[in-house]
């Protein structure tokens, strides 16, 4: 037993440091975000890249996944007799799941793997060191707008992608159903709650700050040269798909006790 808690405990120890330092770096950027001046210029610049330049896939990922969803739904509902109840399965799939965790997993794996390349190369030729050198904060500069961007312009994808999600599924429910669009969009709005939107949107506004955080740390702390620069951004991608997921089980079972589903049967 002795030997499995010392094997253990240089991971457990490196897990909790390196959570403790994304929580830092993450706390941080959002204080600075308070102090004067503002970086609205830079934040306004973010979004577009992150947002603007990441709309085209995070919509055909939120069509397909609402037409895949669908149609494995369809055969099921089949057998009992219940296809009308694929509007409540869609809805509350793409809503309450799919949609935040998709989209975010998607532009996760976009935009993250190049914010850590651009932080990266700028780690490992000096340039943050030359920053700090002139009185700069990179915080300030770097993580801060890249932070805010992130928070304010995932919301604002998964919204959207929600609405072509539930596209999707209408499509696949009239192709393989025969179902009507004004039956799917009627058992829709019976089907969602305010609740069920909020609880997404705060998920996809957690999985905001992961992706950005992660990126950013990861892009600051980059080094080995052009290799380190491709290692970060490797660790990125995987740390961000892995704490979006870890993350999503908890506060789905935190949404699911606050914001419980209704069905309209």
């Amino acid at each position: 037993m002795a030997w499995l808690l010392v094997a253990l405990g240089a991971p457990v120890r490196g897990l909790i440091l390196y959570l403790g330092g994304l929580g830092r770096l993450g706390a941080s950027a959002l204080w600075l975000a308070a102090a004067p001046p503002c970086p609205f210029r830079a934040v306004v610049q973010q979004m577009d890249r992150i947002g603007v330049q990441s709309l085209p896939i995070a919509l055909l990922t939120a069509f397909f996944v609402g037409m895949v969803f669908a149609l494995e739904s369809s055969y099921g509902l089949k057998k009992f007799g219940a296809e009308p109840l694929i509007a409540v399965g869609v809805a509350l799939a793409i809503v309450r799941e799919l949609g935040p965790v998709m989209t975010a997993i998607m532009v996760g794996g976009r935009v993250g793997s190049g914010m850590t390349a651009e932080l990266g190369a700028m780690q490992v030729t000096e340039q943050i060191d030359a920053m700090r050198a002139f009185g700069a904060d990179p915080v300030k500069t770097l993580v801060t707008p890249r932070l805010l961007a992130t928070l304010v312009v995932l919301p604002l994808l998964v919204m959207l992608a929600d609405v072509v999600g539930i596209a999707g599924g209408m499509l696949i429910a009239r192709v393989e159903l025969h179902m009507t669009g004004r039956r799917f969009l009627a058992g829709v709005r019976q089907t969602l709650a305010v609740g069920d939107v909020v609880s997404g949107l705060a998920k996809a506004l957690c999985f905001g700050g992961i992706i950005a955080t992660v990126a950013c740390y990861q892009g600051l702390h980059a080094a080995g040269g052009t290799e380190g620069v491709g290692k970060a951004t490797t660790v990125t991608v995987v740390v961000t798909a892995l704490l979006i997921l870890v993350s999503d089980f908890f506060l789905s079972k935190f949404f699911l006790v606050v914001f419980p589903p209704w069905v309209s049967l």
